[in-house]
């Protein structure tokens, strides 16, 4: 057999596999390996969630595991004692392991940027800057804002706030002025942390003028404003304001201060984490001390398999959740080397991840799907150039991912010796809710898996009865968890509007359940794998059919020749919606009649004619916010011919003119 018929055979089967199992070798090393966890969960429930809080150090033990006395307002680990700093940084110097790397920062535009923190150095700057803010009047339960990009600075400030008390309010570099200030309102924030600009692309942005707008629609007076001055010499020559302090001169004053960890108890504010609400106001996400901490370690550990010997990497953004969890709480409570990267995975070439990768000889890899599909359509030649032998797991985030992107992960990236945990969870779980155990169950690409052990997720009907397998219905979890929000920063009575049902009138639920709706579709099959199919929102209502866009744009994206695709609904004079694809497409292959009626006919075959494209429309680029999200708003005004309004917040906002061309000449 010659080899490119081997390799024409290989792809053949894993176009048809539809189930992988995990390698042995992998099982054999696995933190978690034994299937019999998901029955000592369900038998010893709460009290089984103590095995996630034995991962942490605590000042004083709880009293018990969860307090479910009020709810849906649940306490877990109550009565206990500690502080997320100590167990993310000192426990570990502690132990002797203070020459070992904590953070692998990679800066943008040359090396020379790139810096190595060990525990021991972290440790030192995190008490240094934790001093700093303690002087600036910074006091337990200060709510300090932190308006910052991928700079090991970020990191270093929250655990500074964790260390004394202060939860911490990271918003993302990319969102607008109006953004920072409505959420320091929101949080009555008196402190801010910032930078002068960052690198993006080599070109370095001003952060700070943009920080400063968002500082004049502050309603309340803000105490100190820190400014970390990344640029160097490439800065715009701001002159700072008599309370604007330099954040290498605040820990210059402050060297070699010793600052004790703030003992705090297990329900504690340890951050908040504003995410969009459906009035347009933004929700004030609360996440606990011990049971967020606890979480974020237990799922770091079981799911991505962290050990603190690893190189571990996930290349979100730290100003979402995914960064929180899973970048900074989750990988620095268990010990290892986390690594952050401040550009993006095409700069300067479309190989720069597999470099990283290469470099550092990463052990893991959590990426997103969106990400994914731009590395399929700039082709596997590009990690093909690297030497990814040192990954072993690799895991997805953010959105669901379609069979082809993950069989495409799995081969050019993972060598097909690598397992993928395909994670569903939000901003409001703190950690991963759906995903497989890598070391435990087989993984079925498109479909995330089953609940984790502990976590009681449904699919349901709107009565909340439990659908059949393969029926589409409504996710919901059935039980609290340690990750869980507490509650909206100053809404309690939104909190439960949004998230809780009371199931009182049914006959299949006690007048006491309270059930957690995450607004999320999705389907089960006989084994009781959960497929997310989006929010329930995300839907295209065709001649009274719901049409699910993530079932329809899989579908796309499962055609050769496709890299990614956005499905919106559009008016229609007979069918009152009608289906509008945007499609991107694999370097190599032409957006040509041949392609779109395979498009067309893929749809068809995958979910039947009601959901047959009314047009295709080939894009060079979707129009997506700066953290990585499609805009679909602008998609449908597109389709329906409106104004589109402000396209400011978009990465790429000049997409937007070459869609409508498109249109126009479709």
């Amino acid at each position: 057999m010659t080899e490119q018929d081997a390799a024409g055979e290989l792809e053949a089967r894993l176009t048809e596999q539809d189930s992988f199992e995990p390698p042995e070798s992998f099982v054999e090393q696995a933190n978690v390996s034994d299937p019999g966890i998901y029955e000592e969960f369900e038998e010893n429930w709460p009290g089984a969630w103590e095995r996630a809080a034995d991962l942490l150090d605590w000042e004083s033990g709880y009293d018990e595991v969860l307090d479910d006395s009020n709810p849906p307002f649940y306490e877990w680990f109550t009565g206990g004692e500690l502080n997320a700093s100590y167990n993310c940084v000192d426990r570990h110097v502690a132990e002797g392991r203070g020459d070992e790397a904590a953070i692998e920062w990679v800066g943008e535009p040359t090396e020379e940027d790139d810096r190595t923190y060990t525990y021991a150095e972290l440790q030192t700057e995190v008490e240094e800057f934790a001093a700093a803010l303690r002087e600036l009047g910074v006091e337990e339960d200060d709510v300090v804002t932190l308006y910052m990009p991928m700079i090991p600075e970020l990191p270093v400030a929250m655990l500074a706030c964790a260390r004394i008390g202060a939860p911490h309010s990271v918003v993302f570099a990319g969102f607008s002025a109006d953004a920072l200030a409505t959420r320091m309102n929101a949080a009555d924030s008196e402190h801010l942390v910032t930078c002068d600009g960052y690198y993006r692309r080599g070109d370095p942005l001003d952060h700070f003028e943009k920080a400063s707008e968002g500082l004049a629609g502050v309603e309340h007076d803000v105490s100190d404003v820190v400014v970390v001055d990344r640029l160097g010499d490439d800065g715009f020559g701001h002159d700072l304001a008599d309370n604007h302090h330099d954040y290498d001169d605040l820990v210059a004053d402050h060297e070699g201060a010793s600052v004790e960890p703030v003992t705090r108890d297990a329900e504690d504010m340890l951050f908040l984490m504003y995410t969009s609400g459906t009035t347009g106001e933004p929700k004030g996400v609360k996440h606990t001390t011990g049971g967020y901490l606890s979480y974020a370690a237990w799922t770091s550990h079981a799911v991505l398999d962290i050990k603190p010997e690893d190189t571990y990497w996930c290349s979100a953004d730290i100003g979402w959740i995914t960064g929180h969890s899973y970048i900074v709480y989750g990988p620095l409570a268990l010990g290892t080397t986390t690594v952050m990267y401040e550009g993006t995975p095409d700069y300067p070439n479309e190989d720069r991840l597999w470099e990283i990768v290469e470099e550092y000889e990463t052990t893991q890899l959590y990426t997103a799907p969106t990400a994914i599909r731009a590395f399929m359509k700039w082709g596997a030649e590009y990690p093909e150039q690297h030497d990814l032998s040192s990954l072993r797991l690799l895991g997805t985030v953010g959105e669901p991912i379609n069979p082809r992107a993950w069989k495409w992960y799995y081969k050019h990236i993972g060598g097909e010796d690598c397992p993928i945990v395909d994670t569903w969870w939000q901003t409001e779980t703190g950690g991963m809710m759906v995903t497989t155990l890598p070391g435990v169950g087989d993984m079925k690409p498109g479909s995330a898996g089953p609940a984790l052990p502990g976590v009681d997720a449904r699919v349901v009907d709107t009565k909340g009865d439990e659908v059949e397998p393969g029926r589409a219905g409504y996710l919901t979890v059935d039980k609290p968890w340690p990750g869980m929000l507490r509650t909206l920063y100053n809404n309690d009575e939104r909190f439960v509007s949004e998230y809780w049902t009371e199931y009182s009138d049914t006959e299949s639920s006690d007048a006491e359940d309270w059930v957690y709706f995450p607004e999320d579709g999705a389907k089960i099959d006989d084994d009781g794998y959960i497929t997310v199919l989006g929010r329930v929102d995300d839907v295209i209502n065709v001649s009274g059919h719901r049409l699910g866009t993530m079932e329809i744009e899989s579908a796309i994206v499962g055609v050769e020749g496709v890299a990614e695709a956005a499905v919106v609904g559009g008016d229609h004079d007979l069918k009152g919606e009608a289906v509008y694809a945007y499609v991107l497409t694999e370097d190599g292959h032409d957006g040509d009649e041949d392609l779109r009626e395979e498009i067309i006919e893929g749809v068809e075959d995958a979910i039947g004619p009601i959901a047959r494209p009314e047009a295709v429309v080939f894009t060079p680029e979707l129009p997506k916010t700066r953290s990585g999200k499609i805009m679909r708003r602008l998609l449908e005004d597109i389709a329906n011919g409106e104004d589109l309004g402000d396209t400011s917040t978009l990465r790429n906002p000049s997409v937007v003119d070459d869609i409508q061309a498109k249109v126009s000449e479709d």
